[in-house]
């Protein structure tokens, strides 16, 4: 009897990548290019002086996975990059030469196609000062996704020179608005391999992940009314989960990926309610005369954050998910909305409102102590990377919105833009297991 393999990590997250974009361009035909442009200012504090290699034979790719580590480590703001010329991870590395040039890193590397059109890509990561291989993968990726392998491999990169999980083999959702047509769309982390998820008329706001990636529940306007859904990414299955009367919005996954916390007016004011994944069982667990809205399961399940009007204006509260006293959060600034919590739990991003400008902030809930990330005057939905270090939002310059990215520090910044019409609600998906 043959016993077949379990296919690797590396293995598996491709083939759910190619699901998805299957399952995805299997309605709306794929863009093959990137519709988003990137401009970085900013870097973060002693960044890692790293060299990276041309990997041997890259060529055989459709893309250039070297270029593609590069941009993903510059876009992050920690490394000073440095080009190695093409060595392969097969190749001898003078260790004490690259030290004395100030390189604290080298990464190699090497592709080869395989007779099934895939690519076996491989890499190194050598230390100078140790002089030894302090990290080595070997991915394989189906053709059409080269991509994968390269964010893979920075993400290993992050990881081993940073001590923090790295973010950019990750994917993000957001909602174009282009001639009054509206379109989801998903994308990875660096805006490229775009597809479109929904195409509508009216108007689709507040997006937000599944934890597994699979899923992403909306709001849609298509029935003339605010309705939830959750749609399915692979097969394109649709969910109704809240069409009450009145107002239905603001949906956010529990961490577990069975229900949803959602804002619903079906009895009166607006008021948080928690309901299935599959649109049943559900109830109420907030009880103000006020309104409350916007409600973000902390990481741990345990609670949710929300904003409510109870003391007269916008506030960030938290209260158990199952309901009962809720606590306030937020105290400077008289009008603070969109909570978003890291997965740390320790951090807060929220928009706030000071001297007429809306305005991100994080707020350390150990210390209390609040900063301000943005300097434009006009941003809304604020969404954390999955490892906490970065925080991407909608914004506004003149007559065009567009996205940003922020450093949980400040240090770095992205400004993402479409080629055409605006780009706004965005969110940032998990890890891909």
């Amino acid at each position: 009897m043959t016993t077949m393999k379990k296919p690797s990590s590396a293995l598996r997250l491709a083939l759910s990548r190619t699901l998805i974009a299957a399952g995805l361009s299997a309605g709306v035909a794929a863009t093959a290019h990137a519709q988003i442009h990137i401009e970085v200012s900013g870097v973060g504090n002693n960044q890692i002086p790293i060299a990276i290699a041309t990997f041997a034979d890259e060529n055989l790719a459709p893309q250039h996975i070297s270029a593609i580590i590069k941009a993903d480590l510059e876009r992050s703001g920690a490394f000073q990059i440095m080009d190695a010329g093409t060595i392969s991870d097969t190749a001898d590395v003078d260790y004490s030469a690259w030290k004395s040039r100030g390189a604290a890193a080298v990464v190699v590397g090497s592709v080869q196609q395989l007779a099934n059109g895939s690519f076996a890509v491989r890499y190194k990561l050598l230390d100078t000062v140790k002089q030894a291989k302090i990290s080595q993968l070997d991915v394989m990726t189906a053709p059409q996704y080269p991509r994968v392998s390269a964010h893979k491999i920075a993400d290993d990169i992050y990881l081993k020179l940073t001590g923090v999980r790295g973010a950019f083999d990750t994917r993000i959702a957001y909602v174009t608005e282009e001639n009054r047509k509206f379109k989801l769309k998903v994308a990875d982390a660096d805006g490229e391999n775009i597809q479109e998820a929904l195409a509508s008329p009216e108007p689709i706001i507040s997006p937000s992940w599944s934890p597994d990636g699979t899923k992403v529940a909306y709001v849609s306007f298509e029935q003339r009314k605010s309705v939830v859904y959750v749609q399915n990414l692979i097969t394109r299955a649709r969910v109704v989960v809240a069409n009450e009367k009145g107002s239905n919005s603001a949906p956010s996954w529990s961490p577990d990926g069975s229900k949803l916390a959602v804002a619903l007016s079906k009895d009166g004011h607006t008021q948080v309610y928690v309901v299935g994944a599959d649109g049943g069982g559900l109830h109420r667990v907030s009880n103000s005369a006020g309104i409350d809205t916007e409600p973000q399961w902390s990481a741990d399940g345990q609670n949710i954050y929300f904003t409510s009007d109870r003391s007269g204006g916008p506030q960030i509260y938290r209260m158990s998910a199952n309901g009962g006293d809720a606590q306030r959060v937020t105290f400077s600034g008289s009008y603070n909305i969109s909570p978003r919590i890291a997965s740390d739990g320790k951090t807060l991003a929220y928009i706030s409102r000071r001297d007429g400008n809306f305005q991100l902030y994080v707020l350390d809930l150990a210390s209390s102590q609040e900063t301000r990330l943005s300097d434009t005057n006009n941003d809304q939905s604020p969404s954390f990377s999955p490892n906490g270090k970065y925080i991407m939002y909608a914004t506004q310059a003149g007559q065009r919105k567009s996205l940003a990215v922020v450093s949980v520090d400040g240090r770095v910044k992205q400004r993402l833009t479409a080629q055409a019409g605006n780009i706004k609600e965005p969110t940032w998906g998990p890890f891909m297991q």
